[in-house]
């Protein structure tokens, strides 16, 4: 697992202890801002999303043809879009039960969780099939990396066809897991006593967030985790400092042409964030500009990406495609420094980076 990224109090906060007094901003509504305008939103999408990719399977098992396997195609797609997005809250429900890790188990450093996938569409194990008995399974079977296979890896079409019928019962049944993770984590976050709560009513008696400062380190450690993550781990996995150092097959979602549609999602899912908890109103008149060019840099490198179509070893070989990733690349380390220094400063915060160094 990944060390969470830490942020140290360094100079005493007053209102509420969390945010400049000429900001006259709660921490608290900063939070539930972010909470009922897009932690909730966002989950909700990604149930809905997921419950689609399940019909989609559904019927592609009962009547397998090309325009069914395209349409459930289409679906994961949109799922993993909808992941993209949500997927840089990583706290909260979505650590419980190992949920993040059965939602998508990435990377696959030794391609041990690819060796499942196989070995269970070889043996066709009628426990990985039943989506019961596949949620007490390994976690790198149970998401979108195995869906991916199933769909897009080697044999898959024979999905078109009635040749290979287990094929579509464990996708199914990986589809129908994704889904009731969405729906368990979408459930979680709406509880009045959840974990949305504790973290919009940071107090003494809070068991995770004694004050407003701590409330807001988290928020604004969301920021600084994703940005490192996404430059670091998913950029930097498959983008080399040359061509011939280039690893496309160590991108996420190469095999479905779905790697720069997740570091769109990501990056669209941080500006949303950032934009529905207006942290930026928290600024001094002086520091605002900062959430003017938070916004426009993650509107910028989201364009980036979203640039980017078709498979990922294409883009590596166009040299105006490879541009607009080594632009990414700018944009989020420019990111990371006005989030990660000039923002907590302004806020009385320092960022300690904790690399993700973990395994």
């Amino acid at each position: 697992m990944s060390k969470r990224l830490a942020l140290v109090l360094v100079l005493p906060l007053v209102l509420a202890g969390a945010l400049p007094a000429s900001a006259a901003v709660k921490a608290s509504d900063v939070i539930q801002r972010a909470i009922d305008g897009f932690v909730r939103p966002a989950y909700a999408r990604l149930h809905d999303h997921a419950g689609s990719l399940t019909k989609a399977m559904r019927t592609l098992c009962d009547a397998p043809s090309q325009d069914h396997l395209d349409a459930a195609r289409a679906e994961f797609s949109g799922t993993v879009d909808a992941w993209s997005i949500v997927e840089i809250i990583r706290i909260g429900p979505v650590t419980q039960n190992n949920r993040l890790e059965r939602m998508l188990f990435w990377p696959d450093r030794k391609s041990i969780g690819l060796r499942q996938v196989q070995a269970a569409l070889a043996s066709k194990d009628r426990t990985a099939a039943d989506p019961v008995q596949l949620a007490t399974k390994s976690a790198a079977m149970q998401g979108l990396g195995a869906l991916e296979f199933v769909l897009y890896g080697d044999g898959a079409e024979r999905l078109a066809g009635k040749d290979d019928p287990y094929r579509c019962a464990y996708g199914a049944a990986v589809a129908g897991n994704i889904k009731t993770i969405a729906a368990e984590v979408s459930d979680a976050w709406n509880r009045p006593d959840g974990f949305a709560a504790l973290w919009a009513n940071p107090g003494p008696q809070n068991s995770l967030y004694r004050d407003g400062t701590e409330a807001v380190t988290e928020l604004v450690g969301v920021f600084i985790s994703e940005l490192e993550m996404v430059r670091d781990v998913r950029l930097k996995g498959f983008l080399g400092s040359s061509p011939e150092a280039d690893k496309p097959k160590q991108a996420i979602y190469w095999r479905s042409q779905n790697t720069a549609r997740s570091l769109t999602g990501n990056l669209a899912g941080m500006d949303a964030l950032f934009q529905a908890s207006r942290l930026g109103d928290a600024l001094s008149p002086d520091a605002r500009w900062m959430a003017e060019s938070i916004h426009i840099q993650l509107v910028n490198g989201a364009a980036d990406a979203t640039a980017i179509r078709g498979p990922i070893d294409k883009a590596l070989a166009d040299p105006s495609l490879r541009q607009k990733l080594d632009h990414f690349s700018l944009v989020t380390s420019s990111l990371t420094t006005l989030i990660g220094t000039r923002l907590t400063a302004e806020f009385g915060l320092t960022a300690g980076f904790s690399s993700l160094d973990g395994d």
